[in-house]
Protein backbone atom coordinates (compact mmCIF):
# COMPACT_ATOMS: atom_id res chain seq x y z
CA UNK A 1 0.00 0.00 0.00
CA UNK A 2 1.46 3.60 -1.11
CA UNK A 3 2.44 5.04 1.66
CA UNK A 4 -0.18 8.55 1.26
CA UNK A 5 -2.94 6.01 1.74
CA UNK A 6 -1.46 4.90 5.39
CA UNK A 7 -1.06 7.84 6.68
CA UNK A 8 -4.73 9.26 5.58
CA UNK A 9 -5.90 6.15 6.94
CA UNK A 10 -4.64 6.25 10.15
CA UNK A 11 -4.90 10.16 10.91
CA UNK A 12 -8.49 10.18 9.84
CA UNK A 13 -8.67 7.21 12.94
CA UNK A 14 -6.82 9.41 15.16
CA UNK A 15 -9.02 12.30 14.27
CA UNK A 16 -12.67 10.74 14.19
CA UNK A 17 -11.26 10.21 18.04
CA UNK A 18 -9.85 13.60 18.36
CA UNK A 19 -12.75 15.69 17.25
CA UNK A 20 -15.38 13.42 19.05
CA UNK A 21 -13.14 14.65 22.44
CA UNK A 22 -12.73 17.99 21.54
CA UNK A 23 -16.55 18.49 20.50
CA UNK A 24 -17.56 16.39 23.91
CA UNK A 25 -15.34 18.81 26.19
CA UNK A 26 -16.55 22.08 24.27
CA UNK A 27 -20.18 20.51 24.63
CA UNK A 28 -19.29 20.37 28.56
CA UNK A 29 -17.75 23.28 29.11
CA UNK A 30 -20.71 25.62 27.72
CA UNK A 31 -23.36 23.27 29.54
CA UNK A 32 -21.50 24.15 32.39
CA UNK A 33 -21.44 28.09 32.21
CA UNK A 34 -18.03 28.39 31.29
CA UNK A 35 -16.81 31.33 29.20
CA UNK A 36 -13.49 31.03 26.81
CA UNK A 37 -11.48 32.57 29.49
CA UNK A 38 -12.62 29.96 32.31
CA UNK A 39 -11.41 27.12 29.80
CA UNK A 40 -8.20 29.10 28.49
CA UNK A 41 -7.26 29.29 32.65
CA UNK A 42 -8.60 25.45 33.19
CA UNK A 43 -5.65 24.70 29.89
CA UNK A 44 -3.20 26.37 30.74
CA UNK A 45 -0.17 24.81 31.71
CA UNK A 46 -2.21 21.51 31.98
CA UNK A 47 0.49 18.91 29.83
CA UNK A 48 -2.46 16.52 29.22
CA UNK A 49 -4.47 18.92 26.93
CA UNK A 50 -1.03 19.99 25.75
CA UNK A 51 0.23 16.93 24.14
CA UNK A 52 -3.89 15.88 23.24
CA UNK A 53 -4.09 19.03 21.30
CA UNK A 54 -0.37 18.64 19.73
CA UNK A 55 -1.19 15.21 18.53
CA UNK A 56 -4.41 16.45 16.96
CA UNK A 57 -2.62 19.44 15.00
CA UNK A 58 0.31 17.02 14.03
CA UNK A 59 -2.87 14.73 12.61
CA UNK A 60 -4.22 17.26 10.75
CA UNK A 61 -1.38 18.72 9.66
CA UNK A 62 -0.84 15.24 7.65
CA UNK A 63 -3.97 14.80 7.13
CA UNK A 64 -5.74 17.71 4.87
CA UNK A 65 -2.78 17.97 2.69
CA UNK A 66 -3.02 14.50 1.48
CA UNK A 67 -6.36 15.04 0.77
CA UNK A 68 -6.99 18.44 -0.71
CA UNK A 69 -3.42 16.60 -3.06
CA UNK A 70 -6.23 13.72 -4.09
CA UNK A 71 -9.03 16.71 -4.92
CA UNK A 72 -6.31 19.09 -6.83
CA UNK A 73 -5.33 15.49 -8.57
CA UNK A 74 -8.47 14.87 -9.66
CA UNK A 75 -10.31 18.03 -10.54
CA UNK A 76 -7.06 20.03 -11.98
CA UNK A 77 -4.31 19.26 -14.07
CA UNK A 78 -2.37 19.99 -12.04
CA UNK A 79 0.07 16.94 -11.11
CA UNK A 80 3.75 16.18 -10.27
CA UNK A 81 6.18 18.14 -7.69
CA UNK A 82 5.27 21.52 -8.10
CA UNK A 83 2.10 19.82 -6.21
CA UNK A 84 3.99 18.15 -3.96
CA UNK A 85 6.02 20.88 -2.70
CA UNK A 86 3.15 23.21 -2.33
CA UNK A 87 1.09 20.92 -0.06
CA UNK A 88 4.34 20.37 1.49
CA UNK A 89 4.65 23.86 2.66
CA UNK A 90 0.74 23.88 3.43
CA UNK A 91 1.68 20.97 6.20
CA UNK A 92 3.99 23.03 7.34
CA UNK A 93 2.35 25.93 7.76
CA UNK A 94 -0.72 24.06 9.17
CA UNK A 95 1.57 22.23 11.45
CA UNK A 96 3.40 25.36 12.63
CA UNK A 97 0.35 27.57 12.97
CA UNK A 98 -1.20 24.96 15.51
CA UNK A 99 1.58 23.87 17.67
CA UNK A 100 2.00 27.61 18.29
CA UNK A 101 -1.32 27.82 19.64
CA UNK A 102 -0.96 24.71 21.51
CA UNK A 103 2.10 26.09 23.24
CA UNK A 104 0.55 29.68 23.26
CA UNK A 105 -2.69 28.17 25.41
CA UNK A 106 0.09 25.84 27.61
CA UNK A 107 2.55 28.43 28.11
Amino acid sequence: MPILFIAQRTTAFVLAFAVAVHLATILYAVRGGLTAADMLARTHGNLVFALFYGVFVVAVAIHAPIGLRNVLREWTPWRGRSLDVALALFAAILLALGLRAVIAVYS
